[in-house]
């Protein structure tokens, strides 16, 4: 069996960032799936689950609802819960969603109502969330995106 793109990356040098993971084509359609590493893999503990849950909410609700709405595919956590894959329509790389991201970002940091969708109707875990501990995790990667902008993973 043939190890997918994603195994390919060495874990051991990789640290936050903003990846280009893969790029998939169907005839005219391509989508582009992003790594939104938020902590450093083997290195940084894992993101616990009620923060992980919080930025699923947050981020694809900011995303639904933004400019960039009709290209978007997909968000949600890496099962390693080092971070989470944004998944849009065309043939993209990091720089041009780099502000859509900070974007992200911005708006779970300064965010202070109930957190969308964390409701028993609306989820199937919704009890298990943590605005407090998301926006930590997005701070320290915020910082990171700005400070060391990491856009391709190392070789």
């Amino acid at each position: 069996m043939e190890l997918i793109e994603s195994f390919k990356i060495d874990h051991l040098r990789l640290l936050p960032g903003l990846y280009l993971s893969r790029r998939d084509r169907m005839g005219d359609c391509v989508v582009s799936t992003f790594d939104l590493r938020i902590t450093a893999p083997n290195r940084e503990p894992v993101i616990d689950m009620p923060a992980l849950h919080t930025i699923e909410h947050m981020a694809a609700s900011y995303l639904r609802s933004s400019e960039r709405s009709g290209e978007i595919v997909y968000f949600g956590p890496m099962g390693c819960r080092t971070g989470c894959y944004l998944v849009m329509f065309g043939e993209l790389c990091p720089e041009d969603v780099f502000e859509l991201v900070i974007g992200i970002c911005d708006f779970i940091l300064d965010y202070e109502k109930d957190i969308p969708g964390a409701s028993p109707e609306q989820c199937g875990n919704y009890s298990e969330q943590s605005l407090p501990m998301a926006k930590y995790y997005i701070r320290r990667y915020k910082e990171s995106l700005l400070t060391e902008r990491r856009l391709e993973y190392p070789s």
